[in-house]
């Protein structure tokens, strides 16, 4: 194997590393390849295969220990009743976390499978999908101990819903980093989001009093944080794993149901497959309790969000990182689209 595994500055980078890695655990043998997987924001993701088999290697970038263990209590505690996840496996000295070099490091189960999407999934999938993620929310609130009655109906910083006036700024922004902001010559994705962004701008102006107010906000309480194709994992046409817990925490439970609905059954011409979300909404509520007042201020709110989110653009243009470029025709025609077709979005969940 050679000594430069991966070419990442924050990836595991010679051997050495590794085989130190590998000595905390009693039979996880010696490394033979690290393939690099993921390069997301708050950790590094390698399948990294060993004398012994295959396992999924994480990188967590935030190098917080503590955070780190929680996270892998909860999913124990999870799969201990029933849920599809992959917990990491434990060193000789029962840790699941390894910090070498200062960075912190955890070792899982190699989990065979593959994403899928809305458009893959039947009406009959998409209805245990919303099953699966309201099992999910209903368990974590067995497993998960301490401040979570605290936040129950709590009106944090967090919680305000995004203020018009900011995002106007941040559209003149972008719009001037669009029009020339650097000396390369324009593109069409330049041409496409000069056009979305003053498109947005006229929508806000328009809607800017239809806010949420931080009294609508649903109900709180544990959640994934982060519910979508790319973190569930299929075998066959059952979930096997669900993956990257990175943003377990306490927010609104039926704002995860809504986002990830929004993730899945997203169209590529930015439409959503509203036959597919009425199900997957109605098993999530009857596994949940949410009732369809829940599920709309939930609606209205990720609508809300949608309608002043730019992510994609500041990473683009401010981060000079093209990896979301992709996503950005179908998600930017999508604010505009659910706009206009609110109120069947609205019923498709609360119906």
């Amino acid at each position: 194997m050679p000594r430069s595994l991966v070419t990442d500055a924050d990836a595991p980078a010679d051997t050495g590393t590794l085989r130190a890695l590998l000595r905390r655990y009693e039979k996880a043998g010696e490394p033979v390849a690290c393939d690099t997987l993921t390069e997301g924001l708050l950790n590094r993701g390698y399948r990294l295969t060993t004398t012994r088999g295959r396992f999924f290697l994480k990188h967590h970038l935030d190098g917080d220990r503590d955070a780190i263990a929680r996270q892998h209590e909860a999913t124990r505690r999870l799969g201990a009743l029933g849920l599809p996840v992959a917990p990491p496996v434990a060193d000789s000295a029962g840790e699941t976390v390894v910090v070498l070099g200062g960075r912190c490091y955890a070792l899982h189960p190699w989990i065979e499978g593959r994403h899928r999407d809305g458009g893959e999934l039947t009406a009959a999938q998409s209805r245990r999908l919303g099953a699966l993620l309201g099992r999910v929310h209903k368990t974590l609130e067995q497993v998960m101990e301490g401040p979570e009655g605290a936040f129950q109906g709590a009106v944090t910083a967090r919680d305000a819903a995004a203020d018009p006036e900011d995002t106007f700024a941040l559209i003149e922004e972008l719009l001037s980093l669009v029009r020339g902001g650097d000396s390369r010559p324009r593109d069409c994705f330049d041409e496409l989001a000069e056009h979305r962004l003053i498109e947005r701008r006229a929508l806000l102006e328009l809607h800017a009093h239809r806010r949420p107010p931080a009294a609508a906000t649903p109900a709180r309480g544990w959640v994934h944080g982060d519910f979508h194709p790319l973190n569930l994992l299929y075998r066959g046409a059952e979930p096997a794993a669900i993956v990257d817990w990175d943003r377990l925490g306490v927010q609104p439970r039926a704002e995860e149901a809504v986002r990830a609905a929004v993730i899945f059954f997203l169209r590529p011409d930015g439409t959503l497959d509203l036959a597919k979300i009425r199900p997957y909404a109605r098993a999530y509520r009857r596994v949940t309790g949410a009732d369809a007042a829940e599920l709309g201020a939930a609606v209205h709110r990720v609508w809300w969000e949608r309608l002043n989110d730019f992510w994609m653009l500041r990473w683009r243009y401010q981060l000079r990182d093209h990896r979301a470029d992709p996503g950005f025709p179908a998600s930017a025609a999508l604010a505009v689209w659910w706009t206009g077709a609110y109120e069947s979005v609205r019923e498709a969940f609360t119906d």
